[in-house]
């Protein structure tokens, strides 16, 4: 299974709608608080393109993007091979 990494916020509806659909899956994450480290906040912006809203999440080398991003993989049937590439 691909590594998965995701920038999040505690006060972020979003962030936690991204979580809880991984966890769902079974997937083990690392979670990047920029309002706790926002000194992670500059790499975040680089690794998403420019992106500067939090969820941003990376499976591997791919950069997702958001909480829309992530579920719409799912509906179309994209996120399990992502995972699992």
């Amino acid at each position: 299974m691909q590594t998965v990494e995701i920038y999040t916020s505690p006060l972020c509806g979003f962030c936690h709608a991204a979580k809880r659909l991984l966890t769902q899956k079974g997937v083990t994450f690392s979670e990047v608080d920029v309002l706790a480290n926002p000194d992670r906040k500059p790499e975040m912006i680089q690794r998403a393109g420019g992106a500067r809203t939090v969820p941003q999440i990376f499976v591997g080398d791919t950069h997702v993007g958001g909480c829309d991003e992530l579920y719409e993989l799912d509906r179309a049937g994209k996120l399990d091979p992502l995972l699992n590439a």
